[in-house]
């Protein structure tokens, strides 16, 4: 998204797709708190920028798939780490906070569980710039640039995914959801990390009930 609020301090910036996590996208959230979701590439640019940030806080894990050089992280930081409860055991040895239904990170952000793609599979949201969700891979951008839940043979569980993206719906508001921050495929977005109008997106994929007929994400 690489945006700057300059009446609050913050800012959304989008790293370029990680081999270690299948092409996934990380995303840096600077606020209250730097909060970095998912795991960029471990490089010294990347490591280099964090930096230059003032450090991570916070690395929220969207789903098993997106947890790449954590450990490094953490040790490179000393952040905490959020991860949904049925997925902190892939994090031995690492000091890991894990959540139920909903975490609130810092007044303006918070993580909601959003099983599906994987059991613990969760979505961000942060409050500034009109609200912005980013869903690791629970909706994901197509070939069409529209964003759908997409059913691939890893899928943990297709109806679930659908029922959380209901919730997600009924969560939000079009005043509190304006852009939707994917966790992969953002090459079909046309060189835009974010789709904008975020929940009208998700509205119209709630009244067509996607199936399995949609495309597998591309990594």
């Amino acid at each position: 998204m690489d945006a700057k609020d300059t009446a609050n301090s913050s800012a959304v910036f989008s790293f370029s797709p990680s081999r270690d996590t299948l092409g996934g996208t990380a995303y840096l959230i600077v606020e209250e708190v730097n909060i970095l979701i998912d795991c960029p590439a471990w490089n010294d640019i990347n490591q280099h920028f964090l930096q230059q940030q003032g450090g991570v806080q916070w690395l929220v894990l969207t789903h098993r798939g997106a947890i790449g050089k954590v450990k490094e992280i953490q040790q490179t930081f000393g952040c905490n780490i959020l991860i949904q409860e049925q997925e902190a055991y892939l994090l031995p040895g690492l000091t890991v906070t894990s959540f139920h239904q909903h975490f609130e990170l810092t007044s303006q952000s918070h993580a909601i569980w959003t099983s599906g793609h994987s059991p613990g599979s969760s979505c961000l949201h942060y409050s500034g710039f009109g609200g912005v969700l980013f869903t690791g891979r629970h909706l994901l951008p197509t070939p069409q640039g529209a964003v759908m839940p997409i059913k691939t043979a890893k899928t943990f569980h297709w109806r679930r995914q659908l029922q959380n993206l209901q919730k997600l719906v009924a969560e939000f508001t079009p005043e509190t959801l304006r852009y939707l921050c994917p966790g992969a495929n953002i090459g079909f977005l046309r060189g835009k990390p974010y789709v904008d109008q975020a929940y009208e997106h998700m509205s119209k994929i709630n009244d067509e009930q996607p199936q399995q007929g949609c495309l597998p994400p591309k990594t």
